[in-house]
């Protein structure tokens, strides 16, 4: 007989609050009801492997089909069903959930774990894009008749018997008009897609099954090889080159967990971050995953899969699950083990990937002490003739040579070898080595070796003069007297506009001016362009230093000039030059310069 009645819920009138808030985006309505679908499915399996269930499992298919003349979208599955009474319980009762008493039933049976969660509001959000809803059961359980539940949206149901021809449950969506837009068999396919294409039953729609029940990570790594890897990974991510290398994640306590993560190729200048697919038994969630895996690992791609991540996944239960941060410290325990046997080897093949992997593992080392404290034994810097070498092996090479009369270890970097090539070239003369760290987050990777490595210093090479970069307490002595030395400075401040002028005693090899700016105040307008205060600092002066040298030829051919015009001509000419080493000579200044050469030469 016919029955009505009000649906029990624990909120006066759930549905405006189902329609507006459950989730942002209403399309994932899909993907609740096929895993509602996916999940009675299970159930059939598990009873018939206890032995509970002992007829014909059968098609365990499930289909999706529109109707546009009707304007509705069916989902209909050969799973469980329920009896009159389990659609009272379960579907009325939003607060029960059908699936967590099955668990309790079957907590100690093996195929117990392989069940989706619950029915209760996943069910529900069908009101997000239907004004009515009609579901049509029939049970596993013998003799049990058929039921049919229709809600309009409101509190009330109507449940009567029903006539169905086979086990499982449809569910009727009669699609508002506001949501017309899911009877284009695009968009629902589209959906399929994204949320259901590696779902563990065969999804058809259309005619056709769109989704591989079989995905990789889901299979013994034992029975894959490379070729398999690199064909999934063109599979999730076609037109992008191959990856690198891969893990396959396969973890069963104290969670679960399986998936696969590729390295790609990293592009320093555009690093894509969001590219890992977050699953949950196959069921896509999302793949904003920075609070899954530490946010470094983002630079990853690949598949995460754990039933330990609830289908209806916030950010708030993500920061403060702990399974959450348990999986976030075996991913990253993981990569660093991998990146290590990759080290130790195959030093040279490791060596030659480098380059593309570098940011991802220096952004982990900032990020993570954890990792740092894994990465420093696999970390390489490389320096301006593509020399590798560990932290242990760069501060053996450089010990000898590069310690300060204080004791501190300095190393030398570049982050534009070619427009800072003069004083590299300085620097080889006195048998220093230079580092190329050139990467969008070496600004801030500076600052953590100086805070890791005990007393060492990094200074960009052009910084300063090289005998001050690495002061060792020695200078060549200076032919100038006192007044020599005041007048050049009083003429190289004329010319330059600069206050910060200084005679130096350098080697007479050296260039005869040189401009250098201080490395705080260049690291510090670095790290503030990387940190979104670069508007601040970017404004402010560069404070560039003139440093010239009283040892060199020209310097005292200067003093000697009787011709004042001819002295603050040469003076100018001197300082350009310094500029055009620093690629600080254009416009109006660089062609005086060229028509000022072309007259001395002639």
């Amino acid at each position: 007989m016919q029955e009505k009645g009000n649906i029990s819920i624990h909120t006066e009138n759930i549905f405006p609050i189902i329609k507006k808030f459950l989730y942002s985006d209403h399309e994932i309505f899909l993907r609740e009801l096929v895993a509602n679908a996916v999940d009675a499915t299970h159930k059939i399996k598990s009873l018939a492997s206890s032995g509970e269930f002992d007829g014909e499992v059968g098609d365990t298919k499930i289909s999706i089909h529109i109707d546009e003349a009707a304007k509705t979208l069916t989902i209909k599955d050969r799973g469980l069903g329920m009896t009159a009474e389990e659609i009272k319980k379960y579907i009325n009762q939003i607060a029960f959930s059908g699936a967590k008493e099955f668990m309790a039933k079957y907590q100690d049976n093996a195929e117990a774990k392989n069940l989706i969660g619950q029915f209760g509001l996943g069910f529900y959000s069908a009101f997000m894009v239907a004004e009515k809803v009609k579901l049509i059961t029939q049970s596993w359980q013998p003799n049990a008749p058929a039921a049919q539940w229709l809600c309009d949206g409101s509190t009330e149901f109507e449940i009567a018997p029903t006539v169905k021809s086979e086990r499982g449950t449809e569910v009727v969506l009669y699609l508002a008009p506001d949501s017309e837009e899911f009877l284009q068999k695009a968009r629902i396919s589209d959906i399929l897609r994204k949320y259901c294409r590696f779902l563990p039953f065969e999804i058809e729609f259309d005619g056709q099954v769109i989704n591989n029940t079989q995905p990789l990570w889901a299979k013994n790594p034992h029975d894959l090889k490379d070729e398999d890897y690199l064909q999934f990974y063109r599979e999730l991510y076609p037109f992008t080159d191959d990856p690198m290398f891969w893990i396959h994640l396969n973890v069963d306590h104290p969670f679960n967990l399986t998936g696969i993560l590729y390295f790609p190729k990293v592009k320093q200048e555009l690093m894509q971050k969001n590219k890992i697919q977050l699953y949950q038994k196959q069921v896509f969630i999302t793949d904003e995953v920075k609070d899954i895996v530490p946010e470094f690992l983002t630079l990853l791609h690949g598949v995460i899969d754990s039933p330990d991540i609830p289908l209806n996944v916030s950010r708030s239960f993500l920061q403060a699950d702990g399974n959450v941060k348990k999986i976030s410290s075996y991913v990253t325990r993981k990569v660093a083990d991998k990146l290590h046997d990759l080290f130790k080897n195959d030093r040279e093949g490791y060596q030659q990937k480098w380059d593309s992997m570098d940011v991802f593992v220096k952004w982990g080392m900032i990020s993570d002490d954890k990792f740092y404290e894994r990465a420093e034994k696999f970390a390489l810097l490389k320096n301006t003739e593509s020399k590798y070498a560990t932290f242990e092996e760069y501060k053996e090479l450089t010990q000898a040579n590069q310690v300060d009369k204080d004791g501190n270890t300095v190393y030398l970097y570049t982050n534009d070898p070619d427009k800072q090539d003069a004083f590299i070239q300085s620097a080889r003369k006195r048998s220093y080595d230079v580092l190329l760290l050139d990467g969008p987050i070496d600004s801030h990777f500076l600052g953590l070796l100086e805070r890791k490595l005990e007393k060492t210093q990094l200074k960009r090479v052009d910084s300063d003069i090289v005998d001050k970069l690495i002061a060792k307490g020695e200078a060549a002595a200076l032919v100038l007297s006192d007044s020599e030395k005041e007048k050049l400075t009083q003429l190289f401040k004329t010319v330059s506009g600069k206050e910060t002028v200084s005679v130096e005693s350098l080697p007479t090899d050296e260039l005869p001016v040189t401009i250098t700016l201080p490395e705080f105040m260049r690291r510090m307008k670095e790290m503030a362009a990387t940190s979104g205060m670069g508007n601040f600092y970017g404004n402010l002066p560069e404070q560039y230093n003139v440093v010239v040298n009283g040892n060199h030829a020209l310097v005292g051919k200067i003093l000697a000039s009787p011709d004042a015009e001819l002295q603050q001509k040469l003076a100018q000419q001197a300082y350009d030059l310094a500029l055009l080493s620093q690629n600080l000579l254009s416009g109006a200044s660089l062609t005086s310069f060229i028509r000022r050469s072309v007259d001395m030469a002639g």
